[in-house]
């Protein structure tokens, strides 16, 4: 039979956000033959907090850092504030229309082919190699439109398209069971000083009631010249854009330019397997990597990416598709343990809002602030101090029961 025609490339990833386009620039850093596929124009709903190690582990410019956060708002159902300040350090935001942007073009910078367009499926080659279709996107903005189909061979596909990844969802098995929450937010342009009754430029609020999100939480995120102020749910019945409205007007910020209004569904546990055994690995919220009770999702998702580049890195060089299996145990190995202590926290803290007024209450203990910061700059449980831990143990069993008052 005759050799195919079709380009062929050692890796296409789909999906060009944080994930899809950090496994892009380190496999072709690492010398292999890369197309990056990327749904041009659409931008996640996204708080944008990103903290140290990532800006480390990433090397990410001071430039793309739109505000500088150096403390924290936890509000309750029945309005008490905690406020957390961050000690030694910050966390930095980001406008997520620039951060992805600028890492796909790294990724290109690296020697990523890019280019814009939509997924439709996987079919096979005559040799058996993966064949990835989709339509390419031409111009942008308003005058877009999609090419007839295109088509090239890849050895190893990665799909980092999404919570509602399309090429999970053929090719990955159990890749449909994901648990979703659904988020919304809107992005306006940022008070300025005496403009809101409640904001400050340098502080993240989380918001924990009922009226704004039965089951997760709303935020208000300043980014500099603009804020994000959002909320979450996986109730279908419940209205999040009313929610984000009320929250607005509750501001004083019914009134503020709206920039650009944004939803999308939100993984919240990394689905059991990420590959098909063959040659199609997922990462990034198509993996479900977005860690439970703070719905944080950059880190994780570039953290999950690099995984997933080395995995098939390896695979590539050794012809064995279980080297894709490398990725999740990794990734696991290094986070497993963190989700499950959010998904606990998650599970019992938000179960209403009377749990929600105790775990504000909570939230103004020194020891929880010191290792909970400790643990979301550095990305790992702190071990340095075990007798905070079984305070905080007891402390928290005690909220839990209704021996302490909120």
């Amino acid at each position: 039979m005759s050799a195919s025609r079709l380009e062929t490339y050692d890796v296409v990833v789909v999906g060009g956000g944080p994930s899809g386009a950090t496994a892009a620039e380190d496999l072709a850093r690492a010398g292999r033959r890369v197309l990056l596929l990327d749904r041009a124009g659409r931008i996640k709903p996204c708080g944008g907090a990103i903290p140290p190690r990532l800006i480390k582990d990433f090397k990410i410019p001071e430039h793309l850092l739109v505000a500088k956060i150096n403390s924290a708002r936890m509000v309750s159902p029945s309005d008490r504030k905690v406020d957390i300040p961050i000690e030694g350090g910050f966390v930095g935001m980001v406008d997520r229309e620039v951060f992805d942007e600028f890492l796909r073009a790294r990724a290109a910078d690296a020697g990523a082919h890019r280019r814009s367009g939509t997924f439709t499926r996987i079919t096979r080659d005559h040799d058996d190699v993966a064949i990835v279709e989709f339509k390419a996107q031409m111009g942008s903005g308003d005058s877009a439109t999609m090419s007839e189909r295109h088509r090239v061979r890849a050895r190893i596909v990665i799909g980092a398209d999404g919570a509602n990844s399309a090429v999970a969802k053929q090719a990955i098995p159990g890749s449909e069971l994901k648990k979703l929450v659904f988020a919304y937010h809107e992005i306006v342009k940022s008070p300025t000083d005496g403009a809101s009754r409640d904001f400050d430029a340098k502080r993240c609020d989380v918001i924990y009631n009922g009226r704004t999100s039965p089951d997760f939480y709303a935020w208000v995120f300043p980014h500099g010249e603009t804020t994000s102020i959002g909320t979450g749910s996986a109730h279908k019945g419940f209205s999040l854009r009313d929610a984000v409205g009320d929250l607005r007007g509750q501001l004083g910020l019914k009134d503020a330019v709206t920039v650009r209004r944004e939803g999308a569904p939100i993984p919240l546990k990394p689905l059991k397997r990420w590959d098909n055994g063959r040659d199609v690995i997922v990462a990034g919220d198509a993996a479900g990597v977005v860690a439970p009770s703070s719905g944080e999702g950059i880190y994780y998702a570039m953290a999950a990416a690099r995984f997933t580049a080395e995995a098939v890195h390896e695979c590539l060089d050794t012809g064995n598709a279980h080297a894709l299996s490398l990725a999740r145990k990794r990734f696991m190995k290094a986070h497993g343990t963190v989700f499950w202590v959010l998904g606990m926290m998650q599970y019992f803290w938000y179960a209403n809002d009377k749990r929600r007024e105790r775990f504000v209450s909570m939230c103004d203990d020194k020891d929880v602030q010191k290792l909970t910061f400790d643990a979301y700059m550095n990305k790992e449980l702190v071990r340095a101090k075990p007798m905070a831990h079984v305070r905080i143990f007891f402390k928290d069993l005690g909220h839990l029961m209704g021996l302490v008052k909120a």
